[in-house]
């Protein structure tokens, strides 16, 4: 099968610690080739010589916006040359500048015409020390967060517990079941962002990395706290089809922090036996029709991933979906599905 790219773009105001979050994704993730478009709002890209060196493939926007960007064809031939076969890279990270409109951003992604290229998310990174400043100042920052896939609530460590929880709740209350969790350093899991590849290293030995030795991770101090200790997945498998409009029913009202979702499934629609692959991040949904290899058992299979997700409530909803009738659904059941298929 062709191999698609998902595209994550990492978004929020100056100085809410973008870059620090992009460089502890390429210097923490195990083994993923990560292609990185670096975005910095000014004559000098700042942000691109401070990513230099750890990536394996950067092209830099250094005249301005990406959104605002007159010629849109010059982020396309920025994707097309990442996703390039040879390139080999698996994910490609967009740090937009501070100054970006990610709704702009998100269409620019999803109207991308290579066929490797898919939306891969909208990460929102928030200061916690100044959000309340910053967002009096830019009330445009809200909205932002509404478009959010996971809203990240950086520089957790420098406010009181209590102020935290505060603002999370309120962030909360704007965005909805996004996953909304607080960080330090940008220290998140790339699990939960992207799927994670497992390369063979040569068995020779090895120097110690640059980038190993900048590995700030604490391991020994008791405080610091592991995204993956909220980061969940969980896995639902049934051999019975499912009820196709009991399943957009599910996604289009995902249950608090699910964050991506992906697999395929079989529906119990007369007439209807191809095989769905479903990826799902935040709130953008996809089915994909396709044929089940010879010999493979008719067989649903989801992974769930979220941040703070009631795995247990989650998989009960899923199972809920499961089809126990006698007689198959009618094909108009399908309409919710083909809303949720590319044309």
């Amino acid at each position: 099968m062709r191999t698609v790219i998902p595209v994550v773009i990492v978004a929020g105001f100056l100085g809410s610690g973008k870059t620090t979050l992009l460089n502890y994704l390429l210097r923490n993730n195990r083994g993923t080739r990560i292609g990185v478009v670096v975005n910095d709002f000014g004559a000098v890209n700042i942000d691109a010589m401070l990513v230099a060196g750890q990536v394996d493939a950067m092209v830099s926007l250094g005249n301005g916006c990406v959104c605002c960007a007159v010629d849109v064809s010059e982020l396309d031939d920025l994707f097309g040359r990442l996703a390039q076969p040879r390139s080999a890279v698996d994910v490609i990270v967009v740090e937009a500048s501070g100054l970006a409109e990610p709704r702009n951003l998100i269409r620019m992604v999803i109207a991308n015409p290579n066929p490797r290229i898919a939306y891969g998310g909208l990460v929102e990174v928030v200061d916690a020390e100044l959000f309340d400043t910053t967002s009096a100042q830019h009330p445009e920052l809200v909205t932002h967060l509404r478009l959010a896939d996971l809203v990240l609530v950086n520089k957790a460590d420098r406010v009181a517990p209590d102020a935290l929880a505060a603002l999370r709740a309120r962030i909360t209350e704007w965005v909805g079941q996004v996953p909304v969790y607080a960080t330090t350093h940008g220290r998140v899991d790339p699990g939960l962002l992207f799927d994670e590849r497992a390369r063979e290293e040569p068995k020779v030995a090895q120097q110690l990395s640059f980038d190993a030795l900048l590995d700030d991770h604490d391991h020994d101090d008791p405080d610091h706290r592991h995204l993956h200790d909220d980061y969940v997945s969980a896995s639902f498998t049934s051999k019975r089809a499912l009820d196709p409009r009991a399943l957009v029913a599910f996604l289009e009202d995902p249950p608090p922090g699910l964050f991506r979702a992906k697999g395929c499934v079989a529906f119990a629609v007369a007439g209807e036996r191809r095989k769905f692959e479903l990826h799902v991040v935040g709130r953008h949904v996809v089915f994909t029709p396709g044929a089940w290899a010879r010999g493979e058992e008719r067989v649903s299979n989801l992974v769930l991933i979220g941040a703070g997700l009631d795995t247990e409530a989650a998989l009960d909803r899923l199972h809920a979906t499961v089809f126990d009738g006698d007689e198959p659904l009618d094909e108009q059941t399908m309409l919710g599905v083909w809303r949720y298929t590319p044309r």
